[in-house]
């Protein structure tokens, strides 16, 4: 999944609007730091068949899957910050 796209479906899943993209990007950012998200590069000839700059993708790594699944069974007394990620349906 790519970034805009990130934002819209947690908007759309009843997650509270960002003050900014960039407050997203700095996420996900941190997240690849963390080894939690692997992030590529799209195929620049599908984004230039469709006239627009190529997006940066981005898919939860197994260490990813990993801590999500921790956080899920974790006691709810304090949020997880990635219980914002969920796996992606391909």
């Amino acid at each position: 999944m790519y970034g805009f796209a990130l934002a819209s479906a947690l908007s759309e899943d009843g997650g509270k609007s960002l003050t900014g993209h960039g407050t997203l990007y700095k996420v996900l950012a941190r997240l690849a730091d963390a080894g939690l998200l692997e992030t590529e590069w799209e195929d620049p000839d599908i984004a230039e068949a469709e006239h627009r700059p190529r997006r940066r993708l981005y898919r939860i790594s197994s260490q990813g899957t990993t801590a999500l699944s921790a956080a899920h069974k974790a006691p709810a007394t304090t949020p997880h910050p990635i219980t914002i990620l969920r796996p992606v349906q391909q």
